[in-house]
């Protein structure tokens, strides 16, 4: 067995660990009691510092050495080149310090559920401060061997070859312009009439109209589930995703389209090369790219005209009801009405990246170090009131505590979300030069559309630069401008 295939199946061993890990996070936030809490934290640690320990193992510099000398295909070196990162995005971090942000992680976390419901700043600041400064001192550790600002080394994990430079450029450009859009869409939808939902509406059938959507979009249910967790999310591993969403009674808009955004995650994993299953190369290509399927399932596609036609029916049929409020028309403008709000996850898309560059400009400076915890609650109704209009003024719950992103130190991660608005608006674009879009989804025929998607996007998994992936897909590099114009054409008619 020569090098390269050692460390192909050193990296299925570690693929391995990383699925339990998944699935025992998936039930973590979905399935398990509060009191499994502690044990399950130290036992999520220890399967982190053993994963970080075969990560980081001396005899794999020896053979990475070796396998570079060796006699590869060109596939193989695409591949070995995935598995060097992986290796030294591992590598750099001490053993100790993968298991305390585990343990810190879990632990926020865990708090989070409960101090977010009780506004419960004071509470949530004291475990979030030791999460920060495990970011930090990984943001140096990693910045002294990529060379790459301290903020730049944690978004390098998120979105390789993106860097803070490049995403103060694209969304001071978005500032410029989105302030302004906001009010016109505001003023123009004044005099749209939408007709109040009739609630309630029950869960369980709200689950089961959750699910006709799921396989409207194609996903495999031989390989993945629907559940319930408080914070919506797509995870799991490729062969056993796990999507999880949240109810309201009051509206099933919000759960609803949360399960298409999910299921657009999850088509992007289900839809991975298969040849490269449990290494690096076989992963989706950033998380950037990640959001695109998501946005383009929920932003591009579902809150269409087209596809509000197409999913009328199945909401009449699901609460058994004609109310004039189920109509297309009424859901299309329940589903495209633009009101600055407190929640990112419930925001419609004009407003939604106001809330990204929010959360993108605390975190770029709390780990710079430019700013402490404690002047989160400030910065964030400072700037809410700045780009959306809306104070947060003593409102923890739907302010600075309403995402689990930093709960488990996840910094760098925020700026994927307008970045996939944007992938997501450029695919589209391409994909209506070559297909009659809106006729395809009024005959509730998707799949040449998502057969685009996995010959350009998924089948490609990391083989491929982001930047080179995109520009391979739509012939051009990323252009923030399609997103300028989707949303302009959507809401003003321009």
């Amino acid at each position: 067995m020569n090098n390269y295939n050692k460390l192909e199946r050193h990296a299925k061993k570690l693929s391995r660990l990383s699925h339990l890990n998944a699935i025992c996070g998936w039930d973590q936030a979905a399935m398990m009691p509060d009191g499994g809490a502690q044990a399950r934290s130290e036992a999520m640690a220890e399967l982190a510092v053993i994963s970080h320990e075969l990560s980081t193992a001396p005899y794999l510099e020896n053979w990475f050495a070796e396998a570079e000398q060796e006699d590869l295909t060109t596939e193989q070196r695409v591949s070995l080149a995935a598995l060097k990162r992986h290796w030294m995005m591992h590598n750099v971090l001490p053993a100790d310090l993968v298991e305390q942000q585990s343990l810190t992680g879990s632990q926020c976390e865990h708090a989070w559920r409960s101090q977010r419901k009780e506004n419960d700043w004071e509470g949530f600041k004291a475990n979030l401060k030791p999460v920060v400064e495990l970011a930090r001192q990984e943001a140096v550790i990693r910045s002294q061997v990529t060379g790459l600002s301290r903020y730049d080394a944690l978004l390098d994990i998120y979105e390789p070859g993106m860097t803070s430079a490049v995403l103060d450029d694209i969304f001071t450009e978005v500032k410029s312009w989105l302030p302004q859009l906001i009010q016109q869409v505001e003023a123009k939808q004044i005099t749209e009439e939408i007709l109040p939902l009739s609630a309630p509406f029950a869960i369980e059938k709200q689950q089961a109209l959750s699910l006709e959507a799921m396989a409207l979009l194609g996903f495999d249910f031989d390989h993945g589930r629907l559940d319930i967790s408080t914070h919506p999310f797509c995870g799991g591993v490729p062969t056993d995703v796990r999507i999880t969403t949240r109810y309201d009674e009051d509206d099933f808009t919000s759960a609803l389209m949360g399960v298409i955004h999910e299921t657009g995650h999850a088509r992007y994993e289900q839809g991975l090369p298969q040849q490269w299953r449990d290494l690096p190369v076989g992963e989706a290509r950033s998380m950037g790219i990640h959001e695109s399927q998501s946005l383009f399932c929920e932003m591009q596609l579902a809150r269409s005209p087209a596809f509000s036609r197409l999913l009328a029916p199945m909401i009449q049929k699901s609460f058994n009801s004609d109310d004039a409020s189920l109509s297309a028309e009424n859901l299309r403008l329940i589903n495209t009405r633009v009101k600055p709000g407190f929640i990112r996850v419930d925001a419609d898309e004009v407003t939604y990246p106001a809330h990204v560059i929010l959360r993108y400009e605390i975190e770029r400076d709390l780990i710079e170090g430019n700013i402490e915890v404690d002047d989160i609650p400030t910065i964030w109704d400072q700037k809410m009131t700045q780009y959306l209009g809306i104070s947060t003024q003593g409102n923890f719950t739907d302010g600075c505590m309403q995402d689990i992103h930093w709960t488990d130190g996840s910094f760098g991660y925020f700026p994927s979300y307008t970045l996939g608005a944007m992938y997501a608006a450029q695919f589209m674009a391409t994909i209506n030069k070559q297909l009659n879009v809106e006729q395809l989804v009024a005959q509730g025929d998707l799949t040449p559309i998502f057969e685009w998607l996995h010959n350009n996007i998924w089948s490609k998994g990391s083989t491929l630069s982001t930047d080179k992936l995109v520009e391979q897909a739509t012939g051009e590099m990323l252009n923030p401008e399609h997103f300028k114009k989707h949303l302009m054409k959507r809401y003003l008619n321009k």
